[in-house]
Protein backbone atom coordinates (compact mmCIF):
# COMPACT_ATOMS: atom_id res chain seq x y z
CA UNK A 1 0.00 0.00 0.00
CA UNK A 2 1.33 3.83 -0.68
CA UNK A 3 2.07 5.59 2.07
CA UNK A 4 -0.19 8.55 0.87
CA UNK A 5 -2.86 5.93 0.66
CA UNK A 6 -2.42 4.38 4.21
CA UNK A 7 -2.31 8.30 5.68
CA UNK A 8 -5.23 9.14 3.88
CA UNK A 9 -7.20 5.80 5.34
CA UNK A 10 -5.58 6.19 8.82
CA UNK A 11 -7.25 9.90 8.53
CA UNK A 12 -10.32 8.29 7.61
CA UNK A 13 -10.94 6.25 10.60
CA UNK A 14 -9.54 9.34 12.90
CA UNK A 15 -13.09 11.08 11.64
CA UNK A 16 -14.79 8.05 11.74
CA UNK A 17 -13.66 7.27 15.38
CA UNK A 18 -14.45 11.05 16.44
CA UNK A 19 -17.86 10.64 14.93
CA UNK A 20 -18.41 7.61 16.90
CA UNK A 21 -17.73 9.01 19.99
CA UNK A 22 -19.50 12.12 19.43
CA UNK A 23 -22.27 10.36 18.60
CA UNK A 24 -22.13 8.44 21.94
CA UNK A 25 -21.62 11.52 24.38
CA UNK A 26 -22.89 9.30 26.98
CA UNK A 27 -19.85 7.42 27.23
CA UNK A 28 -17.64 9.52 29.80
CA UNK A 29 -14.02 9.38 29.29
CA UNK A 30 -13.48 7.53 32.81
CA UNK A 31 -15.37 4.45 31.40
CA UNK A 32 -13.15 4.52 28.30
CA UNK A 33 -9.97 5.02 30.68
CA UNK A 34 -11.53 2.25 32.36
CA UNK A 35 -11.95 -0.24 29.17
CA UNK A 36 -9.74 1.25 26.34
CA UNK A 37 -6.96 2.91 28.79
CA UNK A 38 -7.46 6.20 26.65
CA UNK A 39 -10.37 8.73 26.47
CA UNK A 40 -11.36 11.78 24.64
CA UNK A 41 -8.22 13.85 26.64
CA UNK A 42 -5.93 11.56 25.54
CA UNK A 43 -7.00 11.50 21.65
CA UNK A 44 -6.62 15.44 22.09
CA UNK A 45 -2.81 15.18 24.01
CA UNK A 46 -2.38 12.47 20.96
CA UNK A 47 -3.22 15.32 18.24
CA UNK A 48 -1.17 18.40 19.85
CA UNK A 49 2.39 15.81 19.61
CA UNK A 50 1.44 14.49 16.32
CA UNK A 51 1.18 18.19 15.33
CA UNK A 52 4.68 19.19 17.13
CA UNK A 53 6.24 16.13 15.24
CA UNK A 54 5.14 17.67 12.01
CA UNK A 55 6.48 21.20 12.72
CA UNK A 56 3.29 22.61 13.21
CA UNK A 57 1.65 24.23 16.68
CA UNK A 58 -1.58 23.75 17.92
CA UNK A 59 -3.03 24.61 21.27
CA UNK A 60 -4.58 21.78 23.67
CA UNK A 61 -7.83 23.79 23.84
CA UNK A 62 -8.40 23.74 19.89
CA UNK A 63 -7.03 20.32 19.82
CA UNK A 64 -10.26 19.31 22.22
CA UNK A 65 -12.37 21.42 20.03
CA UNK A 66 -11.22 18.98 17.74
CA UNK A 67 -11.92 15.60 19.15
CA UNK A 68 -15.10 17.13 20.98
CA UNK A 69 -16.69 19.11 18.05
CA UNK A 70 -17.40 22.72 19.24
CA UNK A 71 -18.18 22.44 22.81
CA UNK A 72 -21.30 24.00 23.85
CA UNK A 73 -22.05 25.04 27.42
CA UNK A 74 -24.05 22.02 27.89
CA UNK A 75 -20.81 20.34 26.15
CA UNK A 76 -18.59 21.73 29.26
CA UNK A 77 -20.77 20.93 31.79
CA UNK A 78 -20.86 17.38 30.91
CA UNK A 79 -16.87 17.79 31.07
CA UNK A 80 -16.56 19.08 34.51
CA UNK A 81 -19.06 16.82 35.14
CA UNK A 82 -16.98 13.52 34.27
CA UNK A 83 -14.19 15.87 36.05
CA UNK A 84 -16.43 15.82 39.18
CA UNK A 85 -17.19 11.90 38.68
CA UNK A 86 -13.68 10.99 38.61
CA UNK A 87 -13.20 12.78 41.81
CA UNK A 88 -15.72 11.54 43.43
CA UNK A 89 -14.97 7.73 42.22
CA UNK A 90 -11.63 8.37 43.67
CA UNK A 91 -12.59 9.43 47.11
CA UNK A 92 -14.92 6.52 47.13
CA UNK A 93 -12.33 3.76 46.00
CA UNK A 94 -10.14 5.39 48.50
CA UNK A 95 -12.51 5.45 51.20
CA UNK A 96 -13.22 1.46 50.41
CA UNK A 97 -9.66 0.43 50.25
CA UNK A 98 -9.09 2.77 53.85
CA UNK A 99 -12.49 0.32 55.19
CA UNK A 100 -10.42 -2.95 54.20
CA UNK A 101 -7.42 -2.73 55.99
Amino acid sequence: MASDTQTSIEAAVFRRLLAHLDDHKDVQNIDLMNLANFCRNCLSKWYVAAAESNHTSIEYEQAREIVYGSLTVSGKKSINHQRQSVSSRRFQSANFDYSLR
